[in-house]
């Protein structure tokens, strides 16, 4: 069992999702937004850094993963974003949690089945793989897709592991 904790930073709207996984199934606990309030860098940083912390002391995960910056044509927003993503990085790191990093395309293409899915999509995904109620926020199904596409990477790596094992077993 993992408890899994997926992070989409930005720095304006942070969103989080908290999976519990047991073997090939996994479980919603949790997803909110961390919405930033006006002031200065430091200000809005140290929020995502107080809100993460607060999320990992109540849930406990074992494991977090966060999306990778990708480029942007605005240097100044990449810039901020990439600021957010390391205080996001710095909050798991502070609880002794590794961080597992993951393309948008990597993390749609493990949700939706195809890396060009639009937002609408992976919030449709994820509240169908997770059977939620209702459907989350974007950017906290954004959270959620991230652990989920964690979850699904983790159980293929131990998957194709046990298959090389048995087939090193054969050839000897």
């Amino acid at each position: 069992m993992s408890i899994i904790l997926g992070i989409d930073p930005g720095s304006r709207i942070t969103g989080f999702g908290v999976i519990e996984t047991q073997g090939k199934s996994f479980q919603y606990l949790t997803s909110g937004c961390i919405r930033l309030k006006e002031g200065s860098l430091s200000e809005r940083l140290q929020q995502i850094y107080d809100g993460l912390s607060t999320v990992i002391r109540q849930y406990n995960p074992t494991e977090a993963a966060i999306e990778q910056v990708f480029m942007s044509k605005n240097a100044d927003s990449a810039l901020k974003l990439g600021q957010a993503r390391g205080v996001a990085i710095v909050a798991a790191a502070s609880h002794a949690l590794d961080v597992a990093e993951y393309s948008a395309r990597q993390i749609k293409q493990a949700v939706v089945g195809h890396g060009a899915a639009d937002k609408s999509q992976v919030q449709h995904m994820v509240t169908s793989l997770l059977k939620l109620s209702a459907t989350p926020q974007a950017d906290a199904a954004d959270g959620l897709a991230v652990a989920i596409c964690h979850c699904n990477t983790m159980q293929s790596m131990v998957a194709q592991a046990g298959a090389n094992k048995r087939r090193r077993g054969r050839l000897r």
